[in-house]
């Protein structure tokens, strides 16, 4: 379907090129999507086509056509998944662990979104090709929830939720040492690593990334924390946590260190999800356990005994 928009440019957006202005408001869009728009020549000021990097005048008439969104390429697959909850306009998933979102560079099929496809053929249609209905993800080791879109309405509704950062996703995590704060902000921006361009890391230039956490538990050696995204930069938590020197045990990639509690993976589980419904407006909130193979973990990592307070030399 294609959606025609007209705005007008008012004083806080003077001066601000076209790409920017569009991108605060064609939400359920990526910028790069409507650098697309606008190079196909689907955007007008003042009725003359435009360049991304026109700087836009007060009181400017600004035209968007956006054309329908191409049939998504990915096949239906019958893979079972948990469904938490489900109505005509999204669905909300507990995402086991050891199952990629969407597909990507090698990765064709045996996805969530292909299974999602075959539980809801019509959401091909809905955000980008390749991962249509995904507003939001979870890394492919990270098990827990995930809200789905599965109406271009619900998606231009969820989308800016994330990007504003008023969808709320709460964590569990079992990180290496013992966190000595009972809570606590990590604040440090994410980019590529430097050598490694398969891996995140802290960079100075890279994008903002902010993680609160608080402490549940202290063990032994581990800890285990209950963590809030405020941003959602990949790997964020994980990245985080190896940075302040508290990887995410079992965590193949940030860890650097045995996985002696065998979990296998990451020990990262999406337990908290709260929203505003994109129909009725109203604020859901869903949670999830986590599954065997984090409880396990923990579990061993009790076992290791309570972690000694050291101002005292006794234990907690």
């Amino acid at each position: 379907m294609t959606e025609h928009h007209i705005y007008y440019v008012d004083a806080a957006h003077e001066g601000a090129r076209l790409d920017a202005f569009l991108t605060a408001h064609l939400r359920a869009h990526s910028r790069s999507r409507i650098k697309a728009f606008i190079d196909a020549g689907h955007v007008t000021v003042d009725g003359t086509v435009a360049k991304p990097a026109l700087r836009l005048r007060r009181g400017q008439r600004v035209e968007v056509v956006v054309p329908p969104s191409p049939p998504s390429t990915v096949t239906p697959e019958e893979i079972p998944f948990p469904v938490v909850f489900e109505d005509e306009h999204l669905l909300v998933i507990n995402k086991p662990p050891d199952l990629t979102v969407h597909p990507g560079a090698g990765r064709a099929s045996g996805t969530l979104v292909n299974a999602i496809l075959a539980r809801v053929p019509g959401l091909a249609g809905v955000g980008s090709r390749q991962r249509p209905g995904i507003v939001h993800r979870l890394d492919k080791d990270t098990s827990g929830l995930l809200v789905v879109a599965k109406t271009p309405a619900a998606y231009a509704s969820l989308q800016p939720q994330v990007a504003r950062r008023t969808m709320s996703r709460m964590y569990l995590a079992l990180v290496h040492g013992v966190l000595p704060r009972e809570e606590d902000t990590i604040d440090a921006p994410i980019g590529r690593h430097p050598r490694h361009r398969t891996r995140m890391a802290v960079a100075p230039r890279g994008r903002a990334a902010i993680t609160r956490y608080r402490v549940l538990e202290r063990f032994a050696r581990y800890t285990l924390v209950e963590a809030q995204l405020i941003t959602g930069r990949t790997h964020q938590i994980r990245v985080h946590f190896a940075h302040i020197g508290h990887p995410v045990a079992g965590d193949p990639v940030y860890a650097g260190r045995p996985d002696e509690l065998g979990v296998g993976r990451q020990a990262l589980h999406a337990y908290r999800l709260r929203f505003v419904h994109p129909a009725i407006g109203k604020e859901m909130a869903f949670e999830a356990p986590p599954p065997p193979d984090f409880t396990a973990a923990v579990e061993r990592a009790r076992a290791q005994g309570p972690a000694r307070d050291r101002r005292k030399g006794r234990h907690r």
